[in-house]
């Protein structure tokens, strides 16, 4: 049985790296186990947990896969019950961003403890310099590093300049994984929620993803140029634009959100039947709609099937596997 321990500061992409590694090799056969131990000062550990058991459809109880404690003699016992008849348990904790940050002492135990093969998440915007002596911290155990959420157009730079800086440090770099928009967006259902709007047509297709977001053209001639510039998208007008909301329709746009409370005219209703969009009537105004919904992009996890597929994709084309599963022994 392997243990694979992924770790990296906040918001660095390493739950949705563990959901797709996890799932790469569960269609591989191999039985895989989770846990996500709920370190002081880590205050994600409890919801990436339950991501998890309903990603990868695990039977063990929310508590038993996140432990909320830093003893690392607990979390081995809360191990031991996940390990039993498993190929493989991806351990996933923080680190602090230096090696001296008492996370980063703790994840450096417990990997020792348990123990455990450790890939380092570095993002992109951190200091590869500062990922390094990090990562160095778990001596013989680092597998390596994968730097995460790399602009597509940087992606091949970030190998030629990062890889060397690695193997000077003795550090493999297991992968570059570029940013993809799919993996930030929103379903339409989540956006009604995060403005407190209400969908009244097409509600079959709120697990549709929002992948951008549009405000109102200035001139009606404009529109349909206008709005063509992005696909995917949520546009979000007045209710006295009935106009502007037709043209919206004429484009690939996943959902119309209506300020104010608005219902949609008769009109502009049959047209979204025709086109299967969704309509959201959202209260308050453009710009606090505009807000909310910009918080919960940045909120956004990988909750979503569709999410999920695409992060597989990525890490298909982008990651080490050969590399990873000989290290793990799978």
């Amino acid at each position: 049985m392997a243990t694979l321990f992924i770790v990296s500061e906040e918001s660095a992409g390493k739950t949705a790296l563990a959901a797709g590694i996890a799932k790469r090799l569960m269609g591989a056969g191999k039985k895989v186990g989770y846990l996500r131990p709920v370190l002081s000062g880590d205050k994600s550990g409890a919801s990436d947990a339950a991501f998890m058991k309903q990603a990868l459809s695990l039977s063990e109880p929310a508590d038993t896969l996140s432990p909320k404690t830093d003893s690392p003699v607990s979390i081995k016992k809360s191990f031991a019950r996940i390990a039993e008849g498993k190929d493989l348990v991806i351990v996933e904790a923080r680190c602090g961003p230096t090696a001296d940050d008492s996370l980063s002492k703790t994840a450096y135990q417990l990997a020792e403890a348990l123990p455990a093969k450790a890939l380092f998440i570095a993002g992109y915007s951190a200091p590869i310099k500062d990922a390094v002596q990090t990562a160095r911290g778990f001596g013989k155990n680092l597998i390596g590093v994968v730097v995460n959420k790399a602009p597509k157009s940087k992606q091949a730079r970030v190998k030629e300049e990062v890889a060397p800086v690695l193997k000077t440090a003795g550090i493999s770099l297991l992968g570059v994984i570029p940013e993809d928009r799919t993996l930030l967006a929103l379903t339409v259902a989540e956006l009604a929620e995060s403005i407190k709007g209400k969908i009244v047509s097409n509600e079959a297709k709120s697990s549709e993803l929002v992948e951008n977001v549009m405000l109102g053209a200035m001139y009606v001639d404009s529109g349909l140029e206008y709005f063509g510039r992005k696909s995917n998208k949520a546009v979000i007008l007045r209710g006295d634009r009935p106009d502007m909301q037709s043209a919206a329709l004429e484009t690939p746009t996943r959902c119309l959100v209506i300020s104010g409370g608005d219902e949609p005219t008769r009109y502009v209703r049959n047209q979204a039947e025709k086109k299967k969009v969704p309509i959201i009537a959202a209260p308050g105004d453009t710009a606090a709609i505009v807000s909310q919904i910009e918080a919960a992009l940045a909120d956004s996890r990988f909750a979503q099937e569709k999410k999920l597929s695409r992060l597989a994709e990525l890490l298909e084309k982008n990651l080490d596997f050969a590399s990873l599963s000989q290290s793990l022994g799978l």
